[in-house]
């Protein structure tokens, strides 16, 4: 019976395939590792190992997950899995943050819609109906996370609203109150009027904003200097809404000032000829462009000679003032005036600016209160009471209505230089998108000095880990020159600030067994009990309740998150969580967010910081470098890209991704992605296929390899180094485009290509085909180990394709460890040469391919001209398997003219010579001695081949 040759070659069979069809396939392996406990089963295989603790910074529970959601959290599951397979004891408790105005605005937003007032419900109820919301967003976000593969306790998560976590939250604002450092003041806070409610600084945004800008004119009445005498003081501002509380002016003491005569001046304009105007020296040139008039300097005054001037505030003469503007103001030297716009005189209102407060408290002036939480002013106000600072315009945009009073008014008193218009970058809310204000209100503080907290916090910092490095300087630079804390909100939603202030001295009551009974209360029932218990509860019989004033403001939900660290990585909910963290990981602007509130938190109750490292990623812009909105239709959501690709895909392009800065992505983008984790598939496909039947007895040592094998082995070595760096330094792009380089060049068109005839052809038991699968063997369990925190759903199709099982899984493996005497630095030299020339003999084949003198390689016998010493190098090597030709002709000499070559490759020519003989009906290759063997129509290492294979068959 006569043996079709092509039957009997050995060719790649897998039920791995080539299509991943992810999205159906992601969802079946999320149920498998359900049902197989694989959470579980991590933590009883990490027992007694050493933790890697990553905290997770708690997402805000109020909407679906954007692309920057995605991004955190699998870069978050690779580093866990990673540790995981290094062997460490990586367990991730995910948290939501559930307190605060995000939530609250929601509900609010659905009362509006209603034409409800928030304020008429009883807050308890109102609160309940955030709690209920909350919860709702948990349920929705924690399947999407899973659906991104992110493995964690999700059965188990932590949030900012369990009981257990409000007891904390306050147990730990409680410490700050017994230590002194907890104050009550009144302070100018960012505020927005929008949400009657101070903001932190991390709830602040910057958007360009129009604002009106003013010249004022204040008349001196106590002169420090002759020249003053009738003169007035010029200031600029670009908030007229502020000038009912300025109580102060402030100049530069080392600055030149001039006074000015006005010597002309427009029809149009607002300047008196022959009054007398003092500036900044250097500005008064742009004050008389500004004003539209003309100026003759008339002396030099120094700064420092202001001091003891005092004027009066330009709308006292106003016939409506009825003396509300009827005081002092003096002028201060302030170390915040500069010198590059304005006049070189900044108006002081002490309510309404940070430096203003501190140069007005530094030097005994009132603080006045000017605007109310609504931003419309008190009706204490003179001549604009109960008018708003701002408003909404038709067009959508916010602007300041009273600012034309404020000008006419001034105008009728003479006091107003000139006005106009400026485009500036101005603080908004991230929520509601509205302007803020800088407002003096009552608040709580936490005091950065009482017990050197500032201090702590920067030791602290410089005993921490950054990545990258330059976010120490960035968190660090912001602790050195923040305020107080300010953690009091006027909101509803949220951890009270559950103090009592002594009605008689305004003092807040520091008792601990105070403190004590409200935490054992919040422990039992949640922060309502606050709301809902007598005063008398928690101050106790002896105490009367009659005699306090209870607090019910709201904790700053920057510090419920910052509180985190106290109730996860402490106490005995998650055993095997402690304190410090390894690391903290969000994003950049979490220096000023999460990172900051946290190490304030834990370097005020227990003097160190509450992680050992800290992680920033950038932001997702689209693929032309912008910002993501609805309305500019580039918004990528998640959510699309699973249904439509598959979660590997995300997960690719975050561990492809530089993501120390702001990462790109987008339809072009994730194609890319597509392209690299096809060749990635392919590779695994291609190993699993070449490895159909393999036995460990066809193993062979390291000792009995090719060098070509032993040449892969190194390079396997190198990355597991590199691999081990990146996990080291949580940076993984450059590695992982070292493993793509690896997989598509060093494998697929070069390592692969050359052992494909031994594999497909040579014998079962010949040492080439064993040694090539041993390689392979190694090669796939490596690959998918090295994949799987990455890649996790593929890495776990091709392991239990290799490994079938019921309840296996390589999340259970650990990355392996790879001998050392695979290390062979002068192979790996000596075949990085052996492929130079592969490369000239490939160009030349090329050439003869283009031109149809040839179709395969294999119908190639070529003469290679060589150089002594590459023809040492080539020794003993099979040079027709590396070249993938029929045949080679090795030839010692100088190159050959008009034969090819390649400049980076000198000493090398090839004169690609058509194979002669027939070609192999098996191998393919074209041999003299094929029609002389056993079998007809093959060449001799094929027809043994097939003798083998059917003396195998007749077994």
């Amino acid at each position: 019976m006569t043996v079709d040759p092509k039957t009997t070659v050995f060719l790649p069979r897998t039920d791995f395939p080539m299509k991943a069809g992810l999205p159906a396939l992601e969802p079946r392996l999320l149920e498998r590792w359900k049902t197989i406990g694989l959470f579980d089963r991590l933590r009883e295989a990490g027992e007694g190992r050493d933790p890697f603790i990553l905290h997770d910074g708690p997402p805000y529970a109020n909407g679906h997950l954007h692309i920057g959601h995605a991004l955190n959290k699998i870069l978050k599951d690779i580093i866990v899995r990673t540790q995981q397979m290094q062997g460490k004891n990586a367990e991730y408790i995910p948290g939501w943050d559930c307190h605060g105005l995000p939530i609250e605005w929601k509900i609010e937003e659905k009362y509006r819609a209603a034409g409800l007032d928030k304020d008429e419900v009883d807050i308890v109820d109102f609160r309940e109906e955030c709690r209920v919301f909350a919860r709702g967003w948990i349920d929705i976000q924690r399947e999407e996370f899973k659906r991104l593969g992110v493995t964690g306790d999700w059965d188990h998560p932590y949030t900012t609203m369990t009981n257990r976590a409000e007891s904390v939250i306050v147990a730990e604002l409680g410490k700050f109150l017994l230590d002194g450092s907890l104050y009550k003041g009144a302070k100018p806070v960012l505020w927005s009027v929008v949400e009657k409610t101070a903001l932190a600084e991390a709830e602040v945004e910057y958007h360009d904003h129009t604002s009106i800008t003013i010249w004022v004119k204040f008349p001196v009445v106590t002169a420090s200097v002759p020249e003053l005498e009738g003169a007035k003081v010029v200031i600029w501002t670009t908030t007229p809404w502020t000038m009912p509380g300025n109580r102060a002016i402030a100049f530069g003491a080392g600055f030149d000032y001039a006074l000015v005569e006005v010597e002309t001046a427009s029809a149009s304009g607002l300047a008196t000829v022959g009054e007398r105007l003092v500036v900044l020296a250097d500005l008064v040139e742009q004050v008389a462009k500004d004003a539209g008039c003309t100026f003759r300097v008339v002396a030099r005054i120094k700064g420092e000679a202001l001091a003891g001037t005092v004027c009066h505030h330009p709308l006292k003469h106003h016939p409506e003032a009825n003396g509300g503007y009827d005081f002092a103001v003096p002028l201060l030297a302030g170390e915040f005036v500069t010198t590059d716009t304005g006049t070189g005189f900044v108006h002081i209102a002490p309510g309404h600016g940070e430096d203003d407060w501190h140069l007005g408290k530094a030097n005994g002036i009132v603080i006045p209160d000017t605007v109310q939480a609504d931003g419309t002013y008190y009706p204490h106000v003179a001549i604009f009471a109960g008018q708003s600072v701002l408003a909404q315009g038709k067009n959508g945009k916010y602007y300041s209505p009273v600012a034309k009073g404020v000008i006419a008014a001034m105008t009728e008193c003479g006091t107003l230089l000139a006005h106009g218009k400026i485009e500036h970058s101005y603080p908004h809310s991230w929520r509601s998108k509205a302007p803020l204000i800088f407002r003096n209100t009552p608040q709580w503080f936490i005091s950065m000095e009482t017990n050197g907290l500032r201090s702590k916090a920067l030791a602290a910092i410089a005993e921490t880990r950054f990545i990258p490095a330059q976010g120490r300087n960035r968190i660090g630079a912001m602790i050195e020159n923040r305020p107080d804390w300010c953690v009091s909100r006027q909101r509803a939603w949220g951890v009270p600030i559950a103090v009592f202030v002594e009605k008689k001295s305004g003092e807040p009551l520091r008792d601990p067994e105070v403190v004590r009974r409200i935490v054992e209360a919040f422990a039992a029932e949640g922060s309502d009990a606050w709301f809902t218990s007598p005063p008398s509860r928690f101050l106790g019989n002896e105490r009367d309740a009659d005699a306090y004033e209870q607090v019910f403001d709201i904790l700053d939900v920057w510090f419920d998150s910052g509180c985190t660290h106290a109730f996860v990585l402490e106490g005995d909910e998650w055993p095997r969580q402690s304190s410090p963290a390894s690391l903290y990981l969000e994003g950049s602007d979490q220096h000023r967010g999460w990172f900051h509130s946290s190490l304030l938190e834990s370097c005020g109750t227990r003097g160190r910081a509450p992680y050992e490292a800290v992680l920033t990623h950038g932001f997702v812009l689209d693929e032309a470098g912008r910002k993501m909105s609805k309305s500019l239709g580039n918004v990528v959501a998640p959510q699309e890209v699973v249904d439509a690709q598959g979660a590997d895909i995300l997960r690719l392009w975050v561990a492809g991704s530089d993501s120390s800065d702001d990462l790109r992505i987008g339809p072009e983008i994730l194609k890319t992605q597509v392209d690299i984790y096809r060749r990635l598939r392919n590779t695994l496909r291609y190993l699993l296929g070449a490895l159909d039947g393999f036995a460990v007895s066809e193993r062979l040592p390291l000792a009995e390899l090719p060098e070509l094998e032993r040449s892969v082995l190194h390079r396997l070595s190198e990355l597991d180094q590199s691999l081990r760096a990146a996990c080291d330094g949580f940076t993984f792009h450059g590695w992982f485009a070292e493993l793509h380089t690896f997989c598509a060049i060093d494998l697929s068109a070069f390592y692969f290509d050359i052992r494909k005839d031994a594999l497909y052809c040579d014998r079962p038991d010949s040492l080439r085909r064993r040694a090539a699968r041993t390689v392979f063997d190694i090669l796939l369990d490596t690959l998918c180990k090295w994949l799987a925190p990455f890649l996790c759903f593929t890495a776990e199709e091709a392991w239990l394709a290799r490994h079938p099982s019921e309840t296996g899984s390589v999340h259970l493996e650990q990355f392996p460890t790879l001998p050392a005497d695979w290390r062979d630095e002068s192979l790996a030299v000596r075949w990085a040469k052996i492929r130079d020339v592969r490369r000239v003999v490939t160009g030349a084949l090329e050439v003869e391919r283009a031109a149809k003198r040839i179709g395969s390689s294999l119908q190639a016998n070529p003469i290679l001209t060589v150089s002594e010493e590459v023809r040492d190098l080539l020794a003993g090597l099979d040079l027709a398997e590396i070249f993938i030709t029929s045949g080679v002709e090795l030839a010692v000499g100088s190159p050959v003219e008009g034969a090819f070559a390649l400049s980076d490759v000198p000493g090398i020519s090839v004169h690609p010579r058509v194979a002669e003989g027939v070609k192999c009906a098996r191998c393919w290759k074209v041999l003299p001695e094929v029609g002389d063997a056993a079998h007809d129509g093959v060449c001799h290492r094929c027809a043994d081949a097939m003798d083998v294979a059917a003396t195998a068959g007749g077994e």
